[in-house]
């Protein structure tokens, strides 16, 4: 039995953790911490046993501290961090308090209640990402645990120092820390700002594609119950103080993600009856394609260009291994928001 607190599990990865943690560990207990901004939703986690919901910031060093002693946690999965590189490159200062400063925030409670208080055996495991490490030209070898960092937007470098920290509390402290670089997530509870659901969303309301310059920028998608499922294994097998990178396997190019989409979306209207009359704006109510709406905008500043993971070491040390192909995941996620209309409509409200 363990207790967890997973730090952001009211957003799109955390809260698919908490569904699936709870779901597979039916004896353990989870504290969800979440200050609940623009990206935190109360009813992601809806539903889902023995997750009991604080709404808190991770910087509240004494609320995180009494959480950690009172509630016994013997594990914290931190997720909490403001994520969308758009945002990071018109608003950096949030990036720096929430990752880096929030971050410190965790570590210092976890060592003054674990380390300086009853000694009890814990895990501190950490998410990052593959944007820490740069990038790639279209030759080069995928990212691997030893790349060299070189963080490219704001967000990514926020990242990056949440990372440095981490690693700092094990060598320094003696703090039991383990760490994964994800891939691009996908998948159900996602917020519309995201790739994919940003443009599920548009094809069904008939509003623009907007594809960033050539549309050709190169990353590798993992759905989401892989990355929970490569979580859970860096907790069960994972080393104190290493990293494992977690990937999904499925290197493509944003317009053959975008394509797909579009085909996934044409034929969602093909084959259930009624959606035309739910989404009439969408080109493929009329009996057109979606792609019709694809639209080129200005590029990203400093956009990468192209992501990989190398997933060798978690095959090998953890045992891992995605199991989502990539268009059978995509059809399932693109099924689940048809499914849950009434979580994503609100938020699109709200971004209009």
């Amino acid at each position: 039995m363990a207790n967890l607190l997973v730090t952001g599990g009211a957003g799109f990865i955390g809260g698919n953790f908490v569904h699936y943690w709870t779901g597979a560990h039916a004896d353990d207990q989870v504290t969800v911490l979440d200050a609940l901004t623009y990206a935190g939703n109360r009813s992601t986690i809806a539903g889902a046993e023995r997750a009991e919901l604080v709404v808190g910031d991770i910087r509240d060093n004494d609320l995180v501290t009494s959480l950690l002693r009172d509630r016994e946690i013997d594990t914290i999965v931190h997720f909490a961090a403001e994520s969308h590189v758009d945002r990071s490159i018109t608003g950096p200062d949030a990036f720096i308090d929430t990752n880096i400063l929030g971050t410190n925030s965790l570590l210092k409670a976890a060592r003054s209640v674990w380390l300086e208080g009853d000694g009890r055996d814990h895990r501190f495991h950490h998410i990052s990402t593959d944007e820490v490490y740069g990038s790639l030209g279209p030759d080069d070898p995928a990212f691997s645990e030893t790349t060299p960092y070189a963080p490219n937007s704001p967000y990514s470098a926020s990242k990056a120092a949440s990372d440095h920290l981490v690693r700092a509390y094990h060598h320094t402290y003696g703090l039991e820390v383990t760490t994964s670089n994800c891939s691009n997530n996908y998948g159900p509870y996602q917020y519309p700002e995201k790739l994919i659901p940003l443009f599920l969303l548009n094809a069904l309301s008939g509003r623009p594609l907007p594809i960033y310059g050539d549309g050709m920028n190169v990353r590798d998608w993992l759905h989401v119950e892989d990355h929970c499922r490569g979580i859970e294994a860096c907790l069960s097998r994972g080393r104190p103080g290493e990293t494992y990178n977690i990937g999904g396997g499925a290197e493509l190019a944003n317009m053959t993600v975008i394509d797909r989409v579009c085909r996934e979306v044409d034929r969602a209207f093909e084959e259930i009856d009624g959606l035309a009359n739910r989404f009439p704006d969408a080109p493929a109510a009329r009996g057109k394609a979606s792609e019709s709406l694809k639209t080129f905008v200005t590029d990203r500043a400093g956009h990468d260009r192209r992501y990989a993971i190398d997933e060798t070491k978690a095959r090998s040390a953890l045992d891992y291994r995605p199991q989502n192909g990539f268009d059978e995941g995509l059809r399932a996620t693109l099924r689940w928001y048809l499914a849950n209309e009434a979580w994503w409509r609100p938020l699109v409200r709200g971004q209009a």
